[in-house]
C-alpha cells in the first residue's frame, strides 16, 4: 500500500497549523484535532482497500520476432462495484522494451475488458515474462493499491519472421517484385512456367503477343528457373559479427537475410541446410526441400548467438566438405579485418570453390565509409588517410576472393536482405549453379 498524492496533500493542512503554533499556542488543539481526523479517514480508507479488486490474465504467441513489435493481450477484470482507474506493468525479460508499458486504463464496476501492448525483443532464444504489477486507487483515493500477481509466460524469440509472412502475403497476389526487383534473365529461359499480365520489370521479349491480342492487355511468358538445386547458408558467429548495425547485431542481419532467402529458395523448389560456427561448429541443418526446411533451420538457429571468440574457418569448411558431398551454392556471411585472417578465408574458398558455388557476404562499414570523408583540421587527415588504406585493404581481399573463385556481395546491413535475394536470383538465371 502506497500514499497516494491526495494524502499528502491533506498531511499539508497539519503542517501549517504546527507552523502557526509558534505564533499562537492555541492551535495546538485544532492541530491535534486535524491529525486525529485525517488518521481516522485515511485508516477507515486503507481499510476498505485491502481486498483485492482486479485480476489480470495474459495471453501472447508462443513465438516473437526479433526487432519487431509483437503484440501481448491482457484481460482485466474488476471485481468492485466502482470505477477504477488501474496501472498495469510487466515483468518482461531481459533486452526486451515495450513503450506501451505501463498500462494506463479506466474499467467500469463488475466488467472485465481486454487491451494489447507490445513487446520489441532485441535478443533472441527462450524467454520468460513474469509477473503483472497492477495499481489502483482506494475508495477514498488516499491510497494507492499495489498487487503483484504472479505469472509466467514462456517465449521463444526467433528471427524476424513477419518480413516472411509478408513476402508470401505479397507472393499469393504476385507482387513479389515489391520486394525484389526483378533480375533481368542472361542466357534464355529454362522451362515454361505460366502467363500472367505484363508488368514495367520485364522484357519485352517476354510478351506473348497471341494471348496478349486474345486477352487486349499485355501478357508475359513466365519461365522457371532450375529447381532442386543445394543452398547451403554458412553462419560466421565469431566476434567480429556482434557489432551491431541499426540496432541489430550484424549476425542478425546475416540470419534474418538466410531465413528470407531459404523461404524464397523452398519456395522455388531448391534444397537449404545451413551450418552455424564459431570456434567450433554450433549448429547443423543437412539440405532440405519444402516448407519443413525452413522451419528447420529457424529451429536450429533461434538461439544460436555470436560469441567473443575467434571463428575457427578450417573446422567449418571441413565439417561442410564431409557432410555436403553435392555441388551446392555455399552462402557465407562473415566480416574479415587482419591479414591472417583474410588468408584462410581465401585459402579455403578456393578449396570448396573446386566442388561448390561460394558466394561471400562481407559487411560494409558505413562509419568507416563516412571517415573518408571528413573535413577538419590536420587530425582529419591523419583519419581519411585511415579509413582509406582500411577500404584499400579491403577492396584488395574482395579481388584476392574472386580470384580463388567465389562470387562477393560486399553490402551494408541494412540492405543485405533485398542484394542477397537478387542475386541469388542472378545466378539461378545464369545457370551458375
Amino acid at each position: 500500500m502506497l500514499p497516494n498524492r491526495s494524502l499528502v496533500v491533506l498531511l499539508i493542512i497539519p503542517l501549517v497549523l504546527a507552523v502557526l503554533i509558534l505564533f499562537d499556542p492555541s492551535m495546538l488543539m485544532p492541530m491535534l484535532a486535524v491529525d486525529a481526523a485525517i488518521a481516522a479517514v485515511a485508516l477507515i480508507d486503507l481499510l476498505f482497500a485491502l481486498k483485492p479488486l482486479v485480476q489480470v490474465s495474459r495471453e501472447l504467441g508462443p513465438v516473437f520476432s526479433l526487432g519487431r513489435q509483437n503484440p501481448v493481450r491482457l484481460r482485466i477484470r474488476n471485481l468492485s462495484r466502482r470505477r477504477l482507474n488501474i496501472q498495469v506493468t510487466e515483468d518482461l525479460f531481459e533486452d526486451a522494451i515495450s513503450a506501451d508499458l505501463p498500462l494506463r486504463v479506466r474499467i467500469p464496476g463488475r466488467s472485465r475488458e481486454e487491451f494489447v501492448y507490445h513487446i520489441e525483443p532485441r535478443r533472441r532464444g527462450a524467454h520468460k515474462i513474469g509477473a503483472h504489477h497492477v495499481r489502483y486507487p482506494s475508495p477514498l483515493g488516499l491510497w494507492l493499491r499495489q498487487l503483484n500477481l504472479p505469472a509466467e509466460s514462456l517465449v521463444k524469440v526467433y528471427p524476424d519472421l513477419q518480413s516472411i509472412r509478408t513476402y508470401e502475403l505479397l507472393a499469393r497476389q504476385d507482387r513479389e517484385f515489391a520486394l525484389v526487383r526483378a533480375t533481368k534473365l542472361k542466357g534464355g529461359e529454362s522451362e515454361f512456367e505460366r502467363l500472367r499480365e505484363y508488368t514495367r520489370d520485364d522484357e519485352y521479349r517476354a510478351l506473348d503477343w497471341k494471348a496478349t491480342a486474345r486477352r487486349q492487355r499485355l501478357i508475359a511468358r513466365e519461365y522457371q528457373l532450375e529447381s532442386n538445386q543445394n543452398l547451403m547458408f554458412m553462419l560466421d558467429a565469431g566476434r567480429l559479427m556482434t557489432a551491431e548495425s541499426d540496432g541489430i547485431a550484424r549476425f542478425d542481419h546475416a540470419l534474418n537475410a538466410t531465413l528470407m532467402l531459404a523461404h524464397v529458395a523452398t519456395r522455388g523448389g531448391d534444397r537449404v541446410g545451413l551450418v552455424g560456427f564459431d570456434e567450433a561448429v554450433r549448429a547443423f541443418v543437412p539440405p532440405e526441400s519444402g516448407s519443413r526446411a525452413a522451419r528447420r533451420l529457424i529451429q536450429a538457429s533461434y538461439d544460436l548467438h555470436p560469441r567473443l571468440v575467434e571463428p575457427d574457418y578450417d573446422a567449418a569448411f571441413e565439417y561442410l566438405a564431409l557432410k555436403v558431398r553435392k555441388r551446392s551454392l555455399v552462402v557465407m556471411f562473415s566480416q574479415v579485418v587482419d591479414d591472417a585472417v583474410a588468408e584462410t578465408l581465401v585459402k579455403r574458398t578456393r578449396g570448396i570453390a573446386r566442388l561448390h558455388l561460394p558466394l561471400l557476404v562481407l559487411f560494409r562499414d558505413a562509419e568507416v565509409e563516412r571517415l573518408l570523408g571528413t573535413q577538419g583540421g590536420s587530425d582529419s587527415l591523419y583519419v581519411r588517410g585511415a579509413a582509406a588504406e582500411m577500404l584499400r585493404w579491403r577492396d584488395q581481399l574482395i579481388r584476392d576472393l574472386r580470384a580463388s573463385g567465389a562470387l562477393v556481395l560486399d553490402t551494408l546491413p541494412s540492405k543485405l536482405t533485398p542484394a542477397l535475394i537478387n542475386h541469388y536470383l542472378q545466378i539461378k538465371a545464369r545457370h551458375l549453379l
